[in-house]
Order: C-alpha cells, then structure tokens, then sequence
C-alpha cells in the first residue's frame, strides 16, 4: 500500500517540466518505472498525479459505473477529461500538460505534496491560500474521523 508524505517547495521549468523532489522520489522508487497518471483534483485547482498501480485502482472504480446511466457517463467524461499518462524523462522531471498546468494555475514556484496515494500539485500562491482558508479543522476532523468504528481498514 502506497502511503506518499511530505511538503516540497519546487519550481516548474519554462518547459513546463517539474522534478520530483528526492523525498518523493525515495517513496516512489519502486512505482515510477510504471509511469504516472496527471488528472485534474475535482475539488480545488491542481492537479492530482497518480502512479500507475494507484490509478489502475481509479479506473478499477470507474469501469464498476454504468455508462448508460446519465449521471454516471457525465462523472465518468468529466474525471477522465484530461487524464494524461506522463513518464519521468532521464532527469527524473515529469512533463506536465499544458491544458492541466493552465487549470491548476500552475505559476514557476509550486507547491508538491505527498497525499497517501498520490501526489498534488499546487501553485503555491493557491495552496497558501487554502490553507488560510477559514475552517473549523477541530470540527471537521471530529465529524470526518470521530466516532467511527475502527474496520481494520
């Protein structure tokens, strides 16, 4: 089980290329000669990059949908819109889309962080923002994480 961790302050290259920080690439050494899956996150502007292993899960999910049900077909074109395939070139940089680069406002200096199964991308300008965000993170942890059951999960 894949369980990404950390905060990384990077740069995105003039060609639209970010290198993965050593803290991730040390997690990932035993996924990133799979390859990558960049998607857009469906909550907030940056991108989610998935390793192949955890996007086969995803797409695992989505294949459960059916497409004959409106609701479902119109999630199904919505979350894979833009879904791209990328590998680490030689230097270890991932080539970021350029249409996903524009929807998550991507700017030079990004934000990278390790989330679980995968990674986010944020401007950082943006992902300051929302961390400054007012939210009551006592409340929601206590309604999200709070007398639950522990499911062995």
């Amino acid at each position: 089980m894949l369980n990404l961790l950390g905060e990384y302050d990077c740069k995105v290259d003039v060609k639209g290329r970010l290198l993965l920080p050593s803290g991730l690439k040390k997690q990932l050494s035993d996924f990133s000669h799979e390859g990558f899956v960049v998607n857009r996150n469906i909550f907030y502007p940056c991108l989610d990059v998935y390793p192949m292993s955890e996007w086969n899960k995803v797409s695992e999910k989505l294949s459960k949908l059916n497409r004959f049900v409106k609701k479902e077909a119109l999630f199904i074109r919505k979350f894979l819109n833009g879904a791209t395939p990328v590998f680490p070139d030689t230097n270890g940089r991932l080539n970021l889309p350029v249409v996903l680069a524009k929807y998550a406002e991507l700017s030079k200096d990004v934000k990278v962080l390790g989330n679980n199964d995968r990674i986010e991308i944020w401007d950082k300008a943006l992902y300051e923002k929302m961390l400054n965000e007012e939210i009551d993170f006592a409340a929601l942890a206590e309604e999200v994480m709070g007398n639950k059951e522990d499911k062995g999960e």
